[in-house]
């Protein structure tokens, strides 16, 4: 395959330790979630729950066009200039700087800008996949906001994203685009069989919704609980037995019998010869091994020239 237009350097891959960023990551996750439930509340449905996810920007993150009214909107996290810049399609727009503030003093901001603008969104000020939530509105314990860190993260997801793309250009069954979810805070890509899932009659509907067929999804997280630092992932679902004892590569990857996942950390990834190579590596081992073992028709769904 063609080497990408992107050049590999030492700043496209930063450090990332989550205890010198875990309160800013913190502040932001909430920040993130109140955007991103105003396109979940206002952008048309899509199969997989895809009209809820961010996306990474050349700036940093936006939510791309929200349509509204008679035009669009669009919310993008600026980490260049530490913005929140809310632009319509009439030439209307508002900028939030993005300085230590509390989330609810942010929501209550964020909204009364939206309303300026005359954008009505009506939203659950509930956080979501996070343990011991605070109302948004409520919440005046997450205040933090490092501009040396957010920054940083916006870098490595740069990478990150670029990477993950030419992995999905690999496939050519159904794929998720390479997508930032505000829930769980991580960018994610996804494959699909082709086939139905078993069916979870005991799921949420957004759960049922995203495992509704066969998927082979990785991603990368800034960490947390178990996982104590920045990481990529793989998981199958359904998981076919026998996945976590494949073997994959880097020779770091491990598999977490708790989360079910495969796991390889940033950092391992960061300072390899190549990061790009080394991530593509565990990506396409671990998706091959869950392929395999779920008897995928592969012939039919990958790229020629990308086995």
């Amino acid at each position: 395959m063609s080497s990408p237009a992107f050049v590999e350097n030492a700043d496209a891959w930063p450090p990332l330790p989550l205890d010198q960023w875990c309160d800013t990551y913190a502040t932001l996750h909430m920040w993130t979630q109140i955007v991103g439930k105003v396109r979940l509340a206002l952008c048309p449905y899509q199969n997989h729950c895809w009209q809820v996810p961010l996306y990474v920007s050349a700036r940093g993150l936006t939510t791309s066009p929200i349509p509204y009214g008679a035009g669009v909107f669009e919310i993008e996290f600026d980490f260049l200039e530490h913005l929140l810049r809310i632009q319509t399609s009439s030439g209307s727009g508002k900028v939030i700087p993005l300085i230590p503030r509390s989330v609810a003093d942010f929501y209550h901001l964020f909204r009364g800008e939206l309303a300026a603008l005359g954008i009505a969104a009506k939203i659950w000020p509930m956080p979501v996949e996070i343990p011991n939530p605070v109302r948004f509105d409520q919440d005046f314990q997450h205040k933090s906001y490092d501009p040396l860190f957010a920054q940083r993260f916006w870098r490595v997801l740069l990478a990150v994203d670029t990477v993950f793309k030419e992995f999905r250009g690999r496939f050519l069954g159904k794929n998720s685009p390479v997508h930032f979810f505000w829930g769980s805070f991580d960018l994610a890509v996804t494959r699909f069989s082709g086939r139905r899932a078993p069916p979870r009659p005991e799921a949420d509907r957004v759960t049922r919704d995203a495992y509704s067929h066969e998927v082979i999804s990785s991603g990368f997280w800034p960490g947390g609980g178990e996982i104590k630092d920045a990481a990529f992932y793989t998981y199958a679902a359904p998981e076919t037995e026998g996945f976590g004892q494949s073997q994959v590569r880097p020779a770091k990857a491990f598999y977490d019998s708790q989360l079910r996942e495969f796991f390889l950390m940033y950092e391992d990834v960061r300072t390899s010869h190549s990061p790009r190579e080394t991530l593509l590596d565990f990506m396409q081992t671990t998706y091959e091994a869950a392929a395999k073992l779920g008897k995928w028709d592969r012939q039919e769904l990958e790229e020629p020239s990308a086995k």
